[in-house]
């Protein structure tokens, strides 16, 4: 804090004024990267040991983002009926989090595995320094999906041996 109030100080800014480079900063992010900062759709999370959520953990130690997706699915129809995601890292991972839980919602399982990180990246117009976010946030989707896959095969399978030793 010390330090930008000196920055400003010796740029002759007072204290309610941007510092040139924050104002740089801002503008460098594509519009959509900024709303979907400001305004992050489905931020949350579901209860990872419900049968019917998955749940993609994923991260990108370079750059120390972290993300969660989790897909809520319909068991009858195999359709994603919400998605909530958890993100900590930069403005773009946030935002790719943001958009891909509003890309798989309503959709098929299968559908949305064919969702792209060049999607993402370009709904977003993310800079190539910024590419790995959408890409977390498509291996995250798929992490999910195979996480909640992976679920219903124990949970069916549980349920065909328990079939098994009352007959």
């Amino acid at each position: 804090m010390m330090l930008k109030q000196v920055a400003k100080k010796a740029l002759g800014l007072t204290s309610r004024q941007s510092t040139p480079w924050s104002v740089g900063i801002f503008r460098s992010y594509h519009e959509n990267v900024i709303d979907h900062y400001d305004n992050p759709r489905n931020v949350g999370s579901f209860d990872k040991n419900d049968p019917n959520v998955g749940t993609g953990l994923v991260g990108a130690p370079a750059c120390g983002d972290v993300m969660k997706l989790q897909i809520k699915v319909d068991e009858k129809t195999g359709q994603i009926v919400d998605a909530r995601f958890k993100t900590f890292g930069c403005g773009s991972a946030i935002a790719s989090s943001s958009v891909a839980t509003e890309w798989v919602k309503g959709k098929a399982m299968d559908d949305v595995l064919t969702i792209k990180n060049t999607e993402i990246a370009k709904h977003l117009s993310l800079p190539p320094v910024k590419l790995h976010c959408s890409m977390l946030a498509e291996d995250a989707i798929k992490a999910a999906v195979k996480d909640y896959k992976e679920k219903r095969v124990k949970t069916n399978g549980a349920a065909a041996a328990g079939e098994t030793t009352q007959a």
